[in-house]
């Protein structure tokens, strides 16, 4: 997700994630014990759509192995969602058994024997209600009630910050994945029902109404299970993936912009090449590529992007050769999807990555200067005076901030320009695909955390790379390069790094000729003719507060 809304150049959410506020947070970390002692292996969501009352209906079946002695089954379900009934094993619940605790975002089954370890648990919820309707999606999100220019209803779900519990119950936390799931949307029969994964069926289910019927054959981020519902036209193709075999590919557009999808499509597919040969094979190839209109700015919701730009290049307040809206959300179905954060505290590594991948199609389609001017307007974004990465659980709520985007990009454009290119985008693609798996035919979903970025990172480099990322990720304040001249010498130190021993190399131009300093022990002093002309780090390499004086 990104935090531009369109051409505007206007944050939406102020620091600290203000325009979050009043939503539903997503459960505080750590795990309580009840969730951490089952693991989801398949989620069966079935949700009956009703445009005029904007209420759903739905049925949640989840089954999961147990880790640890389970008395009850806790999921999360916001307050505004009533639970009708809920089954375990297939034998209804008596009323007390059921409980809605903390503030009644919760929804507590209490089993009738406490399931051991290596045991499973099948648990059958029904629910119904109006749920909460998105203040501003996608950053304060829920459920967007809207109407196409022709009149038809036209719905989406963004929730990424507030949790996908505010549409269904789900064990609401990003260290906890399904193996697959299925998804039914039974809607209006004037109206198509787009999800994940691959579409199995369309059932006539009465006079008025039909379901569609998806199947998502690999894990999937509670977040990213979306419901897109409007008078759909679809536009379909087929893609070749660097992996071999063709990918299924479709378009959910309003009618009225059919011929928009049909056209930018053959551009679509051409990012998603790049980011092939950039990270590895496109990950879920095994369902489809899939974009739907949406009624808000966009999203990463996995195998079907939502998308809510206008069809041309730009779209995040720059100037990009490209649709940036599409190609930062197609990045996260490697940088997000594939892989996965642990903990809502690493969110910078869905994020950070998604954002530079930006610069290195920028560079890819028009060269160095476009690289520059993309990477000139990611460090015209930073606030600084906040750390992106924490080392306590928290929520998305409590980590998302604009420098989680934007810093989180420029760590990864200084870290090329120490460790070179190669290097860099060696980094980008082992993270996702660790070596040795990039053909396979299962992609390796799974989770990360920033200490397995760092391994790798110093894997491929062969380097220490701690100090570099205690800086940039966990300390509030960018470091600061103090610079002096004087008598001949130019002086360079770095400053307010903390206790660490910060050792990037600077870029000096003396004369028209730049040349990389080496900052061993955080200093270095280099000669310069006294009538020189001197700038440090002409092309903005290297990350930090402020340009020092030369």
């Amino acid at each position: 997700m990104r935090l531009f809304n369109l051409g505007l150049v206007v944050l939406v959410l102020a620091v600290g994630g203000a325009g979050c506020e009043g939503g539903n947070a997503q459960p505080a970390r750590p795990l309580p014990s009840l969730q951490s002692a089952y693991d989801v292996q398949h989620y069966e969501l079935e949700v009956r759509v009703h445009p005029e009352a904007e209420t759903l209906a739905g049925t949640l079946r989840m089954r999961a192995a147990v880790r640890d002695t389970l008395p009850a089954v806790l999921l999360d379900l916001d307050s505004r969602l009533h639970v009708e009934a809920v089954r375990v094993g297939g034998e209804a619940l008596p009323p007390d058994s059921i409980t809605r605790p903390a503030a009644g975002n919760q929804l507590r089954v209490g089993l009738p024997e406490s399931r051991p370890p290596g045991d499973s648990v099948g648990v059958r919820v029904a629910y119904r209600g109006a749920p909460r309707v998105a203040p501003n999606p996608p950053w304060d999100g829920g459920v967007t009630w809207s109407t196409t220019p022709a009149g038809a209803p036209w719905i989406g779900t963004s929730v990424q910050t507030n949790g996908a519990s505010l549409w269904w119950p789900v064990k609401d936390h990003p260290s906890d994945e399904p193996d697959s799931m299925d998804i039914a949307l039974t809607v209006p029969d004037s109206l198509v029902a787009a999800s994940n994964g691959r579409l199995r069926a369309i059932d006539r289910t009465s006079d008025t109404t039909r379901t569609f019927r998806w199947h998502v054959s690999m894990p999937i981020n509670a977040y990213n299970v979306t419901m897109n519902v409007a008078p759909y036209a679809r536009v379909d193709t087929t893609y070749e993936s660097t992996a071999g075999g063709r990918v299924p590919v479709s378009f959910y557009a309003l009618p009225s912009d059919s011929a928009e999808a049909a056209r930018v499509l053959p551009d679509f597919l051409r990012q998603l090449r790049f980011l092939e040969e950039t990270l590895g094979p496109y990950p879920p190839r095994a369902d489809k590529y899939g974009v739907a209109q949406a009624p808000f700015l966009g999203m990463e919701h996995q195998s079907l992007i939502a998308y809510g730009h206008d069809f041309s290049a730009g779209g995040l307040g720059y100037e990009a050769p490209f649709d940036a809206l599409h190609f930062h959300e197609l990045a996260h179905e490697w940088y997000g999807n594939l892989v996965t954060v642990q903990d809502w505290k690493d969110f910078w590594l869905h994020e950070g990555p998604a954002t530079y991948l930006e610069a290195l199609y920028a560079e890819h389609l028009r060269g160095d200067r476009a690289y520059h001017a993309v990477t000139d307007h990611f460090r015209a974004q930073v606030q600084g005076g906040v750390a992106i990465a924490r080392r306590e659980s928290t929520t998305a709520q409590g980590i998302y901030h604009r420098d989680v985007y934007f810093r989180g990009a420029l760590l990864l454009h200084t870290l090329r320009y120490w460790v070179g290119e190669a290097a860099l985008r060696t980094i980008l693609r082992r993270i996702v695909y660790p070596e040795g798996t990039a053909g396979d035919e299962a992609p390796p979903f799974r989770h990360v955390t920033t200490e397995d970025v760092v391994d790798t990172a110093e894997t491929v480099t062969g380097r220490s790379l701690d100090a570099f990322f205690e800086v940039y990720l966990y300390q509030a304040s960018l470091p600061r390069l103090g610079t002096e001249r004087s008598e001949g010498t130019l002086t360079l130190r770095w400053e307010e790094t903390g206790t660490v021993p910060f050792e990037v190399p600077v870029p000096v131009r003396v004369d028209g000729v730049t040349r990389r300093v080496d900052m061993t022990g955080g200093r270095a002093q280099i000669k310069v003719p006294r009538d020189a002309e001197v700038t440090v780090d002409p092309k903005g390499w290297v990350l930090r507060a402020e340009e020092g004086p030369a």
